[in-house]
This record gives C-alpha cells, sequence and structure tokens, in this order.
C-alpha cells in the first residue's frame, strides 16, 4: 500500500537556518563587489548622491532611468542604503515645517501630556505620530512644499513602483536620548520569533519588498547626536529577521554598526530589512528633529492609518489656487497628488463600482486629477469623495 509521506518543510526557516558565520561571509562578499558607479561619494559603504544633479536631470528619462536602476540594486543586494545630500534645495522649507510640526506636538503635549514610546522613555523624546495627514490638515500650503520633491518619488517609484502610500512619524530626541537595539523594521521586524517561524522563506523576502524607509533631517545632525546606525548589506540575509533577535547578532551590529552625519534637508532611505537603529543622543545641546518615512507599496498595508479622504478634501482649495496662480509645475502636482490620495484603486465594491472601461474603477488619485482639471469647487471635490467612501460600502 503507497501512503503519502509529507515533504519536510524545506521552505520554512528553523532554528538550524540562521548562522553568523554564513551571515558574516555574505556581508564581506557583497562588500568586496560593492558598485555604484552614479554615486557622488561612496561613505562606510554608503552611496551618496548630490540631490541637485538629479534635479538637473529630471527631464532627460534614460538618465534618470540609470539612477533608478542604480537605486534599486543597492537597495536590494548591495548596502541597502542610500543618502541624499540636499533633498530640498530650499531648507526654508523644512524649516516652515518644522514649526508647523512642533506647534502639533506641544498641542499634543498639553492634551495628553509626556508620553514615551518605543523610541524612548518619558522625557526622552518627542513623537508625532501620524505626522504626514496632520501637516496636511493643519497647514496645506506647507504641506503641498514640503512633499513637492523629486528625490522621494523616485526613490519611492525604484523601490516600489508607482501608487506608493506615505506616512510619516517625527521622532525629536532629547540630548541624553538612548540608543534603540538593533531591528528590522514593517512589516516582519513587528513580529514574534514565534509568528515569523510560521512564515515560508519566500515571505521573508516579500516583507522588505513592500515597503521603504527613509528619514529627512530637520536640522543638522553630527555623529553625536545620534543618527540612524546602520549595518550595510544585513538586508540580504534572508532569515535575518529571525536573526536580529539573537544576541550574537545584535553584539555583532554593536560593534561593526556605521553612522552617517547628516546636514539640514538631507534625506536617507534603506531596505527595512537592513538592520538599523537610532544612535545615543551624547550631545549637549542638539534637539535631534528628524521626520521619518516609511512609504509603502500600493499593494501592501501601510502602517498607520492615514485618512487620505480627508487630506484630499482639506487640501484642494490650497491646491486648486496655487495651480490656478502657476505657483507649481505640471511634476509638482504630480508630486503632491501622489503623496495625498490613494492611487490604488482597490479594494472596491464591484457590485456598484465596477469599472465601465479598462480593469480597475477611478481612484482618489484620478479624481483629484480631473477635479484640477475641470475646476471643480470645493464643495463638489467633498461631495465627490463622499460618494467615493460611500461607492466602499458593502451595505
Amino acid at each position: 500500500m503507497n501512503r503519502h509521506v509529507p515533504a519536510p518543510r524545506t521552505r520554512w526557516f528553523d532554528e538550524t537556518s540562521i548562522s553568523l558565520q554564513d551571515f558574516i561571509a555574505d556581508v564581506k562578499k557583497a562588500e568586496a563587489q560593492m558598485s555604484c558607479p552614479l554615486a557622488d561619494d561612496v561613505q562606510k559603504s554608503v552611496p551618496i548622491y548630490n540631490a541637485s544633479k538629479i534635479r538637473s536631470l529630471i527631464d532627460d528619462q534614460s538618465a534618470i532611468d540609470r539612477y533608478m536602476n542604480e537605486w534599486t540594486d543597492v537597495l536590494l543586494d548591495g548596502p541597502g542604503v542610500v543618502v541624499f545630500r540636499g533633498a530640498f534645495a530650499d531648507t526654508s522649507i523644512v524649516d516652515r515645517t518644522t514649526d508647523v510640526l512642533n506647534d502639533l506636538i506641544a498641542e499634543e503635549k498639553r492634551v495628553m501630556g509626556e508620553r514615551g514610546d518605543h523610541f524612548g522613555k518619558v522625557g526622552q523624546n518627542a513623537r508625532l505620530w501620524n505626522a504626514h495627514e496632520k501637516l496636511c490638515v493643519a497647514n496645506p500650503e506647507a504641506f503641498i512644499h514640503y512633499n513637492a520633491i523629486d528625490v522621494v518619488d523616485l526613490i519611492s517609484r525604484a523601490w516600489l513602483g508607482p501608487l506608493y502610500q506615505i506616512t510619516t512619524q517625527v521622532n525629536v530626541v532629547y540630548p541624553g536620548g538612548k540608543a534603540q537595539t538593533a531591528h528590522r523594521d514593517y512589516h516582519m521586524g513587528f513580529q514574534t520569533a514565534e509568528q515569523l517561524y510560521q512564515y515560508p522563506a519566500h515571505a521573508h523576502r516579500l516583507s522588505a519588498e513592500l515597503t521603504l524607509q527613509g528619514a529627512i533631517a530637520h536640522c543638522d545632525m553630527p555623529i553625536e547626536s545620534g543618527p540612524t546606525q546602520l549595518l550595510p548589506f544585513s538586508q540580504r540575509y534572508l532569515p535575518g529577521y529571525l536573526a536580529i533577535l539573537r544576541p550574537e547578532f545584535r553584539d555583532y551590529f554593536l560593534e561593526h554598526h556605521i553612522q552617517l552625519p547628516l546636514k539640514k534637508g538631507d534625506a536617507l532611505f534603506f531596505n527595512p530589512a537592513l538592520f538599523h537603529a537610532a544612535g545615543n543622543n551624547v550631545s549637549k545641546d542638539i534637539v535631534r528633529f528628524a521626520n521619518l518615512m516609511q512609504i509603502g507599496s500600493g499593494y501592501g498595508r501601510s502602517i498607520e492609518v492615514v485618512d487620505r479622504v480627508r487630506m484630499s478634501v482639506g487640501l484642494y482649495p490650497t491646491l486648486h489656487s496655487m495651480v490656478k496662480a502657476g505657483k507649481l509645475s505640471p511634476r509638482q502636482i504630480d508630486l503632491v497628488i501622489a503623496a495625498t490620495a490613494e492611487g490604488y484603486p482597490f479594494p472596491a465594491n464591484l457590485d456598484i463600482d465596477s469599472p465601465l472601461s479598462g480593469m480597475a474603477p477611478p481612484s482618489q488619485q484620478d479624481l483629484l486629477k480631473l477635479a484640477l482639471h475641470e475646476n471643480w469647487t470645493s464643495e463638489k471635490v467633498a461631495s465627490e469623495f463622499e460618494a467615493y467612501v460611500k461607492r466602499r460600502l458593502t451595505h
């Protein structure tokens, strides 16, 4: 009699899958093979790009494609991190946004009191969750200028493709603020070892390809202020979500991580599977202010609930006024819409919102673009987005 014998779970990790020696060997091999010919500089294995040069090439699609190809390679199989010097050519935009965000932090502190979080104990830092939506609602014009930035869009599309979803969380670390423990990030970086063992190996790879991590420096960040600690090439190690929970890997991180100083207006982006941690702020008087970005694929679930309908409706009067006044280029308009509205049209209620042409119903971004094109009133925009929301109800 033939009996079915289950195959071993070779596509799942177990205790024998993880080896510090294998990890170190892979990091050293990748470091020896590193190639970033378009980078303006490489420091501590991190490629650095001059954002002004990128901006000057924005209309040269073949040149932009070469950069995006290189960034994809860097994030996937290379060091796993890129830095853009001068991402904001005009740092007054950063300063204005900082003022708005500080006001929001102060108001939340007044209402809810001091709070600690996974970044630090009470008094070590200040935190503003869902800063993206809160900035949009509090000061639409500041939001528009802050999000009309080419490099954020280019690096997001290089890693995630179009229809990405921006979320941001402000972290302000005071002198004396302590470093984090080394970790990987959302999605799987937020799960326990017991949970991680339940996912097949290929899902561990997929997790990192659904999110891009970033940070905008809102002040100068010398090493003593504690900029992000990074371990280049560590994102390559497939069982790394499990490995970084082990003491021997965390010890290796402590001994071999690197840090790069940043200037106000610089931007840093990295693969969420890269081993990293916020650093110690050992300075006497530097308040480290970073706007952390978690940019999600349109195919995935973002880390935060963001009311993009509220953002779109609230932003429209200011955006429409600036467009009519000729204050934004067509590309800047597209960048702001991408940062504001949902670009992926699903999930949809196909009973009442079945596409009449093509394969998908209109997205929020489609609605916002149509509104600008047809000069809708603010009232019509609000009505159309209300109808959009109702079309997504099942009853």
